[in-house]
Parts: C-alpha cells; sequence; structure tokens
C-alpha cells in the first residue's frame, strides 16, 4: 500500500445550505469496515503514533527556532 493510500479517508460530503459537511466519525467507522471498536483503537494507534512523532521533533528542536515554544502532549480542555 502505497503513503497516499495510507492517509486517504474516503468521506461522503452532505451538501446542506449550500455548505459542505463531512461526518468523520462515519467516514472513519466506514473506513474500519464497519467496525466501531475497530475505528477507536486505529484512532489510539494514530494518536500514540503521533504523540511519539512529537515528542522526537521536539528533541531535535532548538529552543531558539521555536522561540521557547514547547509542545504539548495532552489537549488541556
Amino acid at each position: 500500500m502505497s503513503a497516499a493510500e495510507q492517509l486517504r479517508l474516503d468521506v461522503g460530503v452532505a451538501q446542506t445550505s449550500g455548505v459542505r459537511e463531512v461526518d468523520l466519525v462515519d467516514a472513519m467507522i466506514a473506513a474500519c469496515g464497519g467496525d466501531a471498536r475497530s475505528a477507536v483503537r486505529e484512532l489510539m494507534l494514530d494518536a500514540d503514533f503521533l504523540r511519539d512523532q512529537l515528542f522526537i521533533a521536539s528533541q531535535l528542536m532548538s529552543q531558539g527556532y521555536s522561540r521557547g515554544w514547547r509542545p504539548k502532549y495532552e489537549r488541556l480542555s
């Protein structure tokens, strides 16, 4: 599978009052063959992978380059 195929998520676009709306939840579940547990598992694996990538990037990035900014690894809400 190519990198483009791995990144592609086919989403249906509904047209309502001139605004395009995409239901990403339905698209993610559909991409996992209709299995909601599999969709959640994949999203958790993606989040873990991205957290690791953010950590690696933050270790390689100098303080001067980022002007003191440091990433947050968890969402604060």
